[in-house]
């Protein structure tokens, strides 16, 4: 299914990173300027990278956004016809930015990037998530809180505004997924929520306590007025179903890779690669105990007191002693790491909702990069031999790793290429890279963690079937027998075969199974690019080490190729041909 790619690309050593200072060329300011207007049209991206200058704000969610947006590609776009690259680091970025917004135009036109409503990536989790990584040390810092909290209400507005676009276009989220993003706008808007947990903040200047108060009120009810017009406005007009159909799946799963793949290729190639796990986690659940099955095995690691966590404190802790080992060990020889990439925080989430996820640093570090836990109300207990690999993957040598390279290139990358793009298939392809490599460097030995990497893979290659099967309206293959739990073999896949499937093949607490079940739903294409960018990450490293021979060397093909950016995976594989 992947289709092979060459390098003649020699081994020769670079400069250490964070010591190249490449002049800036016509094609950087280029970016840079497409950068900076990108930034002012969306506030809130500017102060995850830690930027200033752009206002306490957030984007405009409403059609007048979506056409700003649309414009700006469009100049962009036509720019770049007439740009001539001065060096390879121009030619990457060329060929990166108009992939980049070639493919959002294409999604502008079919209309599928109209108010997004989901579990995980929409407007209703971004106006509030930007509380998590916005400074609260000094007077200074609050008052920005406060000024992006006055914000909310003409963001919810616009978003409204959007939701309404989306209606008249018939492309409306579905009741299923209105209805849960309505459950979390709710839980935001209570005064126990997130936004008020920012009263009870003891770093709050005197001063600001009132108007803090009164932002958060207007925040919260600003909340409130979402549940009612998600109930009351677009109840009737949501869509049944959050199956997109097989020609919008591909262009979604396209933007999600940064790459051109078939669904039907995916959804045949997903079912062997399932196969193929199922019989390596066999295996080594016989090395855990002879003679049991993978899921005795892991009820097996389950009862293990040595490989249980009683508490979230007690998850914080570990998650960051293992963390901190990590970037000890892998800086020494594998991996180049600068000073300010070092620091790294592990962090609970303020909500419930279930999801795992990484924030990267600001752009000077005076920020570190956070892994953040949202765990479940009621969980207690988390299983050690389960999330080793969940560390590795949002951490070091992950998404951490990744996003801090590309910071510290600033001396040869572009303030587009360091913070303006992220490609998913890029990005998670490579998290999911890294747990394997973990693997083959020795530290998953112990049968236990290995078989949480491995159970990590599978629910990636799970969600690969289900993913692309349901939205595309395929039927469940009958190929993968008792693999298929309770889901019907041969009829097209429902939500609940999904669910049926997903339970029986992925141990996981039921409260953060379903908040993935319903992510597939309402997010298509995304689920697929981790496991699908993995494999186009061993394919290019495979490849490069097949044209270099006895020259080859991990630590520099990982270095050169991480030094990159995010780049979208067509744009990986011709940047490490130049």
């Amino acid at each position: 299914m992947i289709e092979n790619q060459s390098t003649d690309r020699s081994t020769a050593a670079f400069p250490p990173l964070g010591t190249v200072h490449r002049p800036v060329t016509p094609v950087d300011e280029l970016a840079n300027q497409f950068f900076d207007r990108s930034m002012r049209l969306d506030p809130l991206a500017a102060t995850l990278n830690g930027l200033v200058g752009y206002g306490p704000g957030y984007p405009d969610y409403g059609p007048q956004g979506r056409t700003d947006r649309a414009h700006l590609r469009t100049e962009t776009l036509s720019a770049l016809e007439t740009a001539q690259p001065r060096d390879d680091v121009d030619r990457v970025t060329i060929h990166a930015l108009r992939h980049r917004l070639q493919l959002e135009s294409d999604l502008y036109s079919a209309d599928l990037d109209v108010a997004p409503v989901n579990n995980i990536a929409s407007p209703v989790q971004w106006v509030r998530e930007i509380f998590d990584n916005m400074p609260t040390a000094t007077p200074e810092d609050w008052q920005q809180v406060v000024e992006r909290l006055r914000h909310v209400p003409r963001a919810l507005e616009s978003y409204t505004e959007g939701l309404r676009e989306a209606a008249s276009l018939g492309k409306l989220a579905s009741m299923t997924q209105i209805r849960e993003a309505g459950a979390q706008a709710e839980a935001y808007s209570e005064l126990k929520g997130p936004l008020g947990s920012l009263l009870t903040h003891d770093s709050v200047p005197v001063s600001l306590r009132e108007p803090l108060e009164d932002a958060v009120t207007d925040a919260r009810q600003a909340y409130s007025s979402l549940v009612r017009s998600f109930h009351e406005d677009f109840a009737a007009t949501a869509r049944d179903t959050d199956a997109v159909g097989e020609d919008a799946y591909r262009l979604h799963l396209q933007s999600f890779l940064g790459a051109k793949l078939e669904p039907r290729e995916v959804y045949e190639w997903g079912i062997e690669q399932l196969r193929l796990l199922d019989e390596e986690q066999r295996l080594v659940a016989h090395q855990i105990s002879p003679g049991v099955s993978i899921r005795e095995s892991m009820k097996l690691l389950n009862e293990d007191p040595a490989r249980r966590l009683n508490s979230t404190e007690e998850l914080q802790h570990w998650m960051q002693d293992l963390s901190d080992q990590a970037v000890s060990e892998l800086s020494k020889d594998h991996f180049e790491f600068t000073d300010a990439m070092r620091n790294l925080e592990c962090m609970i989430a303020p909500t419930q909702d279930g999801g795992i996820y990484y924030t990267p640093p600001s752009s000077d570090f005076s920020r570190p990069g956070r892994m953040w836990w949202s765990v479940p109300e009621g969980t207690s207990r988390h299983a050690t031999w389960e999330e080793t690999t969940t560390v590795y993957h949002e951490g070091v040598p992950g998404h951490h790793l990744q996003f801090a390279t590309a910071l510290a290139n600033a001396g040869e990358l572009n303030a587009w290429r360091r913070m303006g793009i992220w490609v998913s298939g890029h990005g998670e392809g490579w998290a999911l890279y890294a747990e394997r490599l973990m693997a083959e460097l020795g530290y998953l030995d112990d049968p236990g963690d290995r078989m949480g990497m491995l159970d990590s893979q599978r629910l990636r290659t799970v969600r690969v079937i289900f993913d692309v099967g349901f939205h595309c309206g395929y039927t469940v293959p009958a190929e993968l027998g008792e693999m298929l739990g309770g889901a019907r073999a041969g009829e097209i896949w429902s939500p609940q075969d999904g669910w049926d499937f997903l339970s029986h093949n992925v141990i996981m607490d039921p409260a953060v199974l379903r908040f993935e079940w319903l992510r597939y739903m309402g997010w298509p294409g995304q689920a697929p690019s981790y496991k699908l960018g993995q494999e186009l990450w061993l394919d290019l490293r495979k490849q490069v080490k097949a044209r270099e021979g006895d020259q080859f060397d991990l630590k520099h093909f990982h270095s050169r190729a991480l030094r990159l950016g995010s780049v979208g995976l067509d744009t990986l594989a011709h940047a490490m041909t130049l």
